[in-house]
């Protein structure tokens, strides 16, 4: 299902917690008179005064070195067209913030209000000292193309249009890697190039650079196939004019290899597709709606491969696989420009990612079992986290090899790992998560839906696709809310002590009595309890009514905690259910257990729940490297607590020797891996980010993850519950909507995999 985005939504998004999307946060110390006298007057006066000696020094002394600017006029805004400057910069924010989230990169976004060519390099020229790189955006041609061309040849620091170069860098990618699948040279193939702007130009430039003949090119706009003998031509369009007697859009494909479509949507018949060469490569590009429809296009032809603009079909020729990792790398060796050496590394680095076993994080992220390199998957993903180690790399050694490069990297083992540490994954992860969430929803019960919150998450998890919500209350309030919040989707609402609930009601009564009867449960106190939401929740999905349920927000953990266990159960050889939380930190994600179950878990315990952690954590993709925690390192405390978790290690070290498991450790220790390296080269987890943490108690825990949530403002996704039957969840008490939503995204996954693997154990049994 597409995601659902109304108009309050998205104003409400650009708006709250603050307005816009983008904020300076310092990077230095300032909490002593002493850290401000460094930072301004009188210590500031240093580094000015090095880089008047100097003028390099400022990417020394300065955020110069990883400092972007997107700026544009406001003249081609997305689809909108000319809107102005100011109304273009939602999108320029929007651009940094992918910037940022994807390559680590800081902007400063440029609304500049002029349409003079001349006024508008001025204006960037006077201010692009300050920045490492200017990134031009959605500005209109022809007048885009002269500004580019000028800036590159008159500025010392990168200089890119991405309107331009992004499409180009991607879909020629995407375009080497579809005509090897083919087995056709790109010298040998025909052409058909359906749009003129700076995209389409662009992309066939660069498609020339990778063997594509201008012979073999034909070029349409709005008024039909460019040809050499129309009058008025801009330059652009007169560079890829034809000859050959060719007029429409029709006569052009018969007999074509390749068709790019970067103009508008459903130009394409069946028939065009039909008069097309054996085996067509048809990337239609025009957004939102293409140029031809995927799923018509793979009917008509069998033998095709298709690219689109969207993410919701394979291929999806996306900027953001380009721009952000193409200036990481130039800012890394401070190139004096982007040249097309270095655009020409982009694609084959792209080109040759999709040829790669894909990461698992990947498979999950877009609920397959094993992406491979095929018809289906000529580019990577954009949720790859290699993009950020094989791009900019490929990008600096282009520039370093073509001279551009001012500060060439020598260590590229080094180099590698500081790009994988740029970017903690953490958040990243919960965008795979959610991703494998959307192609299987399930039904997911809010236990708690009387109140907003609660309300507001259902209705984004309903809208973006990510659960089939079931809402738990009393209708009348929950249909009032839903009102409040323009929430008019038909979704299942169920009052436990409604009339319209007395037979279900009665019937998961008499289930409960029966099993607990011998445990001093009457039959009328199996009736009372059913009126409670959570008892009834926990019975709907234990009877397969259900997927997941999700509940805490108004009450403490054991009041819920309680109807959870009692009638789910637990997982077979399970003694003791769990939890732990996923902390989605800049370091990268970070699971903390137990949070919520275990007072004072015994050495055995300690080893079960590093199990389950374990288990959860490949759930997500990801490869556990996991540290018992505690006051003392190896037994350094003869404590009953050091000695316990010595136990637990032990016990786990032989009987689960897949575990990469290791302590008791201090949790410095534990996560910082050169001191644990310098002191402890002995460990299991020796050159290992830890990526879990075991706590010897709930104290500890609790306490720990709630201490990172407040004060270092780090996003907390549980208390995730293993070791149940069937996918149950807790809310912390009054958490956000945002929380829920991650909450609810960690329940559709759970939900998924428990229903993979019982469609296995079936499969093996017959």
């Amino acid at each position: 299902m597409a995601s659902k985005i109304s108009k309050k939504d998205a104003l409400k998004y650009h708006e709250f917690p603050t307005p816009g999307k983008i904020q300076v946060v310092p990077t230095t110390k300032y909490t002593t008179q002493r850290d401000l006298g460094l930072a301004y007057t009188p210590g500031v006066a240093e580094p000015c005064l090095e880089i008047e000696k100097n003028p390099k020094d400022a990417y020394r002394y300065t955020a110069k070195s990883n400092l972007v600017a997107v700026i544009s006029n406001g003249t081609a805004v997305l689809g909108l067209g000319d809107i102005g400057p100011l109304a273009s910069k939602p999108v320029m924010e929007g651009k940094g913030l992918l910037f940022k989230i994807f390559a680590d990169i800081d902007v400063f976004d440029i609304e500049v209000d002029t349409k003079d060519v001349d006024k508008f390099i001025e204006t960037v020229k006077a201010i692009s000292p300050t920045f490492g790189g200017i990134n031009l955006e959605d500005i209109k041609a022809p007048e885009a193309f002269e500004i580019e061309r000028r800036l590159k040849e008159e500025l010392n620091i990168p200089v890119m249009h991405d309107d331009q170069h992004g499409t180009a860098i991607i879909s020629t990618a995407a375009l080497k890697n579809a005509l090897e699948l083919v087995k056709k040279k790109p010298e040998k193939v025909k052409v058909v190039v359906s749009g003129a702007g700076a995209a389409a130009v662009s992309c066939t430039r660069l498609y020339k650079k990778i063997g594509v003949k201008d012979e073999n090119i034909v070029m349409l706009d709005s008024r039909g196939v460019i040809r050499k003998d129309r009058e008025n031509l801009s330059s652009q369009k007169a560079e890829f004019a034809t000859d050959r007697d060719l007029h429409t859009l029709e006569e052009a494909m018969k007999g074509a290899d390749v068709f790019i479509g970067l103009s508008k949507g459903n130009i394409v018949s069946p028939e065009m597709l039909l008069s097309m060469a054996k085996n067509p490569v048809v990337f239609a590009m025009a957004n939102p709606t293409a140029e031809i429809d995927y799923d018509l296009a793979v009917k008509t032809r069998k033998d095709i491969i298709m690219a689109t603009g969207r993410s919701d079909f394979p291929n999806q020729v996306n900027n953001v696989l380009g721009f952000p990792f193409i200036f990481r790398g130039a800012l890394d060796v401070r190139a004096t420009k982007i040249n097309e050496e270095m655009k020409l590394a982009a694609v084959h680095a792209l080109a040759d990612l999709a040829k790669e076993p894909v990461p698992e994080q990947v498979n999950i992220a877009y609920h397959e079992k094993n992406i491979h390199f095929g018809k289906d998957y000529i580019i990577p993903k954009p949720f790859d986290a290699r993009l950020i180690y094989k791009v900019p790399p490929a990008v600096a050694k282009a520039a370093m090899e073509t001279g551009v490069a001012t500060e060439p990297i020598t260590d590229w083992d080094a180099y590698q790992e500081e790009l994988e540490e740029r970017l903690g994954t953490g958040n990243k992860l919960m965008r795979l998560i959610a991703n494998k969430a959307k192609t299987n929803p399930k039904k997911v019960i809010f236990a708690e839906a009387n109140h907003l919150d609660v309300l507001k998450a259902a209705q984004i998890t309903y809208d973006e696709g990510i659960a089939k919500p079931i809402l738990m209350g009393n209708k009348a309030t929950i249909k009032r809310l839903m009102k409040e919040i323009s929430f008019d989707a038909k979704v299942p609402i169920i009052d436990p002590e409604s009339q319209k609930e007395t037979k279900r009601r009665n019937s998961f009564a008499e289930s409960y009595w029966k099993s607990k009867q011998r445990n001093g449960i009457t039959k009328l106190g199996a009736q009372r309890l059913m009126r409670e939401r959570n008892y009834f929740a926990a019975m709907m999905v234990k009877n397969g009514d259900a997927d997941a349920l999700v509940t805490g927000y108004s009450r403490f953990y054991p009041a819920v905690a309680k109807p959870m266990i009692e009638l789910l159960g637990k997982q077979e050889g399970i003694n003791r259910v769990s939890a732990t939380n996923l902390m989605l930190s800049k370091r990268g994600p970070l699971f903390m257990s137990d949070t919520a179950m275990n007072i004072n878990p015994n050495a055995e315990e300690l080893a079960e729940i590093a199990v389950m952690t374990h288990k959860t954590m490949k759930l997500f993709g990801l490869e556990p490297n996991l540290a018992m925690i505690s006051h003392s390192n190896f037994g350094s405390s003869k404590s009953e607590t050091s000695k316990k978790i010595s136990k637990a290690v032990s016990f786990l070290h032989d009987q689960h020797p897949e575990i990469t498991i290791d302590g008791d450790l201090q949790a410095d220790f534990a996560i910082n891996e050169k001191m644990r390296s310098d002191k402890f080269p002995f460990t299991k987890i020796e050159g290992k980010k830890v990526n879990g943490l075991i706590f010897p108690n709930l104290d500890s825990a609790n306490i720990s993850y709630k201490l990172m949530k407040e004060l270092n403002h780090v996003d907390s996704v549980g208390p995730i519950i293993m070791g149940l039957n069937k996918p149950a969840h807790l809310l912390q008490l009054h958490a956000s909507v945002d929380e829920i939503v991650n909450m609810v995204t960690i329940a559709v996954v759970d939900a998924q995999d428990r229903e993979n693997s019982k469609t296995k154990r079936r499969r093996r049994k017959s």
